[in-house]
């Protein structure tokens, strides 16, 4: 054990917006964890760097483990030292085979980058690196996902490399690494299609779908982070068991998928967002199975109950390997035998349901009502508000925006920000519900793709649009996804609650002069100032 404090700024809830430099971070990690993690990252960066020149080596075995530890250190996803421990060894054993001569020589070792080297650099240098290095770990996310239902895209594997390697390169500066900030966000719009690409063709187009809150009486288990995948695997291992299932937090949207709908013991939605879940899950009677990221550590009550697969990881739960066996929760699920009788559950604001399933597909086919009330009036302005949730105070804010705008506009949402008003009644518009769910983080694809279709529909850029693009992040899927925005030149941006510890002022002062991004102020004053 190393026992020295850590340094992790990556997350929005870093101590004092400023970096967490402690014994343990925020989100629960230890310093040892942390300082793992950073050796992981440089153990990447050097295999990155060892694969410049040698490209014809690279293997999908490569792919893999690039990005597995790559996804591996996204907040809440691994708290296990010798899971991190783990994917240092098979990183090193990836880079020994495009150098074999140094397999079992402690050069290979020596030629991973040091991390300390980056958070001691130059304050702007360090920012844009981290903009890189952050985006790449979101966008990792994203490309893990599509690839287990098979979808693979070479360039958008290739960028992994390219982009560590200019991570480790210490003679950069601001004009090298600002292509490179900007070419995450091109190559992430790649890989987000890809992912769309992914679910549509395995799991059908979303459809509307109105979820209940109520969970019936009997076994069930709550599955929780982003995978379908395992989701349709646990659906098919439950048939005929008796044993319910329920979404939570980023889940939800599974229930709009027809593929995944079919199933009539998938039946409702289980709390709210991940940030919650050590209250929710505190005396739930059923197991809790982790999919990706946004575990927080589980707390004695239920720790019991949590089981994890794929790259999510926590010392002492059960974890569910690549057999994907899920025997041992549908167990515990029979053995705590649920409620005894069906339990009413709300969302934050009161509501018994909520609605999902507002895809591109959805909208784009309801186009002509949308264009026809834009001209004719009736639909004064869209606002995209959406984006991670959090535990930060002033997280309300999102809420009371939602809840101020005005009755002539429309409201399109995303990832789990959407929990705190998700649940509210805002009536409709032109036969459309005011506030429209577009799905989990990733499916940020789905608004892009209304937007450029109603820009060519209207015969103007996306940025004289009526829509106002009003964002909450939290981890490194956000930073991928407003880099993608910025490539496409999106601006007007409003982001929040806090702007990101890694963003040096002259870095920041470069994104609000070349992109009008503003931090969020009050609903009343933004409100406002939008709808001027």
């Amino acid at each position: 054990m190393m026992n020295q404090n850590m340094f992790c700024f990556q997350c929005e809830q870093t101590a004092g917006c400023t970096g967490c430099t402690g014994k343990k971070g925020v989100c629960g990690k230890s310093a040892d964890n942390a300082q793992l993690q950073d050796e992981l990252t440089g153990a990447l960066i050097g295999l990155a760097r060892a694969t410049q020149g040698r490209e014809g080596l690279i293997t999908k075995e490569t792919d893999q483990v690039m990005l597995e530890a790559l996804f591996a250190t996204v907040t809440n996803v691994s708290f296990d030292d010798d899971h991190i421990e783990s994917l240092i060894d098979r990183v090193h054993e990836a880079k020994g085979f495009l150098y074999p001569s140094f397999v079992s020589c402690s050069v290979c070792i020596a030629e991973d980058y040091d991390m300390e080297d980056l958070w001691q650099a130059n304050e702007d240098i360090r920012s844009l690196k981290s903009l890189i290095l952050f985006g790449v770990r979101g966008m990792a996310a994203y490309a893990y996902h599509a690839r287990v239902l098979g979808y693979e895209d070479e360039r958008v594997n290739r960028f992994f490399y390219k982009a560590l390697a200019a991570v480790g390169t210490d003679w950069y500066g601001m004009d090298d690494l600002l292509p490179i900030v900007m070419e995450v966000g091109e190559v992430n719009l790649t890989c987000m299609a890809l992912l769309d690409q992914a679910n549509t063709e395995t799991y059908g187009h979303p459809v509307p779908t109105t979820v209940s809150m109520t969970v019936e009486k009997g076994p069930f288990i709550v599955i929780t982070g982003h995978d379908l995948r395992d989701l349709q695997l646990l659906l098919e291992q439950t048939q005929g068991k008796g044993v319910n299932i329920y979404t939570h937090g980023e889940m939800l949207p599974a229930h709009a998928y027809p593929q995944l709908k079919k199933y009539p013991h998938l039946k409702g939605n289980f709390g709210t967002a991940w940030q919650n879940q050590q209250r929710e899950f505190a005396d739930l009677p059923a197991p809790i199975l982790f999919t990706t990221n946004c575990l927080m550590p589980p707390k004695a009550s239920y720790a019991d109950r949590v089981f994890t697969t794929e790259v999510v990881a926590y010392p002492e739960m059960v974890h569910i390997g690549e057999d994907k066996d899920f025997s041992p929760v549908i167990q515990k699920a029979l053995e705590l035998g649920g409620f005894p009788e069906d339990k009413e559950f709300t969302g934050i604001n009161g509501g018994k349901e909520v609605t999902t399933g507002f895809g591109h597909h959805t909208v784009l086919s309801v186009a002509d009502t949308v264009i026809d009330a834009v001209k004719a009036g009736a639909l004064r302005h869209i606002f995209l508000v959406g984006g991670c949730d959090g535990a930060r105070p002033g997280r309300n804010y999102y809420t009371e925006f939602v809840k101020q705008t005005p009755a002539d506009t429309a409201v399109l949402t995303l990832a789990c920000g959407k929990f705190r008003f998700n649940d509210l009644d805002l009536g409709t518009i032109g036969g459309l519900p005011r506030i429209m769910d577009m799905g989990q983080c990733n499916d940020a694809y789905s608004a892009i793709k209304v937007a450029v279709a109603l820009a060519e529909a209207f015969g103007c850029g996306v940025n004289d649009l009526p829509l106002t693009l009003v964002l909450s992040w939290y981890e490194q899927k956000a930073v991928c996804i407003l880099l993608t925005l910025l490539h496409l030149g999106l601006k007007n941006i409003y982001l929040g609650p806090t702007l990101p510890a890694f963003l040096s002022k002259n870095v920041l002062e470069f994104l609000v002069k070349n992109f009008d991004i503003h931090p969020t102020g009050t609903p009343e004053e933004d409100l406002a100032a939008i709808l001027k």
